[in-house]
């Protein structure tokens, strides 16, 4: 492929790969210890609680994602993660290992990844061109839950081979590799540039009457404004509903080692992950070539949820393992187009400038409730089992689309081709000027 020959993104495509695989042993790892240790529902809520709820502290980040250089965000969040992750084979050796120390560690490293993953979807724009953002983000999409799919499906075979703990030492050896390749990044001095304006003050014709506004005024009038792009906006109906889906989503997530359990122990629980990756993974290969992008925001998100409740409710009425395990992965597949959909439409719409602010608001926002169905998902668990609450997880995001599909504000959004920055009350930067972002001078 010839966006692959760039080799900013060929790089930062490669990091993706490693840190998505420590991050998806790691997830996997860490809430099967945690059942493990805790041997209830409620501990595994509380780890998806723990796990999810730095995504509100992501709403924070966006200033300083606009600001700070995204090599050293990336190299530094690597290296710090991969010392955290020791500290859990360290505790087994010496033998305190509890299953309070493992939910210690887990918010924190979940707050490096609030970082990370905005951090890279606010330089793709100023490493690709316009014409080449939905196949890149295609390929982060393709590569986030390709290796999924890799790791779930060996997962609960090296969960029974060597033990989660084990896991916890490999995961950090991959992100100290990480760190290294993040740190061959090398992006144009355009955005230093374009950091700099944004900071300079405005003209005055009297200077002695100008202030320079304090670090924390910019900062939260940053964050403020990534917010309102997305609130004030109608693509805010689809961010509303995406929190009821997230909900759902940290509600099975909690009870789905539990329910793996019931039919059969760490390899089904592998099965499973393997098949809900391997169903975004197709979602986003697939985006591409549906020529989606001719299709109103509206429709796509109504009908997508629409299957994905379906599918996600009757996962767990089908009488063969392989066909529950089947239709469960077939639930994420329209979530796998819908998130290539999306990134590309606010990167269509939103300036450059303010891409890191608008991404970690929409990662906030739209996570924001995912903790909470963790600890619901995890105290109900114990009164209808991991089957009840994955049943009404699936009749809730049915009833999201529903709700899309009748909206009037929701059934008017356009589709991603004629999305552009006019949407959001900005003028799209010269192509010029695009160009020499894209060019790497170092």
């Amino acid at each position: 492929m010839d966006i692959l020959k760039n080799r900013n993104f060929s790089i930062m495509f490669a990091g993706r790969i490693l840190t998505n695989i420590g991050d998806s042993l790691y997830a996997v790892a860490a809430m099967w210890l945690v059942y493990d240790l805790g041997g209830s529902t409620l501990y595994t809520g509380l780890a998806g609680f723990l796990s999810i709820i730095p995504r509100i502290i992501q709403i924070f980040s966006g200033p300083l994602i606009d600001r700070i250089p995204i090599r050293s965000i990336l190299v530094y969040t690597q290296l710090f993660q991969g010392l955290i992750l020791l500290i859990v084979p360290v505790a087994y050796y010496f033998g305190f290992l509890t299953v309070g120390l493992v939910l210690t560690i887990t918010p924190i490293l979940s707050t490096c990844n609030m970082f990370v993953y905005p951090a890279q979807m606010s330089a793709l724009p100023k490493i690709l061109d316009q014409k080449s953002l939905t196949q890149g983000n295609s390929l982060f999409s393709i590569a986030y839950q390709g290796i999924d799919v890799a790791c779930n499906a060996i997962s609960g075979v090296l969960i029974v081979a060597v033990g989660a703990v084990s896991l916890y030492f490999w995961n950090a050896i991959g992100f100290f590799i990480g760190a290294l390749l993040f740190a061959q990044i090398r992006l144009s001095s355009h955005q230093a540039q374009t950091r700099a304006a944004n900071d300079k003050p405005p003209t005055s014709a009297d200077p002695s009457t100008y202030e320079e506004p304090s670090f924390l005024k910019r900062y939260f009038s940053e964050m403020t404004e990534g917010i309102r792009l997305l609130v004030a906006t109608p693509l805010s109906r689809l961010l509303f509903g995406i929190i009821m889906v997230n909900a759902a989503g940290g509600a099975t997530f909690t009870v789905l080692p539990a329910f793996s359990d019931s039919l059969g122990g760490a390899g089904i629980y592998g099965m499973l992950l393997m098949a809900q990756a391997l169903g975004s993974l197709l979602g986003a290969i697939a985006a591409p070539y549906l020529k989606l992008e001719r299709v109103t925001l509206g429709t796509l998100y109504s009908v997508s949820f629409m299957i994905c409740g379906l599918a996600w409710s009757l996962s767990i009425f089908t009488p063969w393992l392989w066909l529950t395990i089947f239709v469960y992965g077939l639930a994420w597949f329209p979530g796998g187009v819908t998130n290539v959909m999306i990134n590309t439409v606010i990167q269509k719409g939103v300036p450059s400038k303010n891409l890191g602010s608008v991404f970690a608001a929409a990662s906030g926002m739209s996570g924001i409730a995912m903790p909470i169905g963790s600890l619901i998902g995890g105290a109900l668990g114990i009164w209808i089992g991991g089957s009840g609450v994955i049943l009404w997880c699936g009749i809730i995001i049915f009833l999201v689309s529903v709700y899309w599909r009748f909206d009037p504000v929701t059934r008017k959004l356009p589709a991603s081709d004629q999305i552009n920055e006019s949407l959001f009350g900005f003028f799209r930067e010269p192509d010029s000027v695009k160009s020499e972002v894209a060019t790497d001078i170092h």
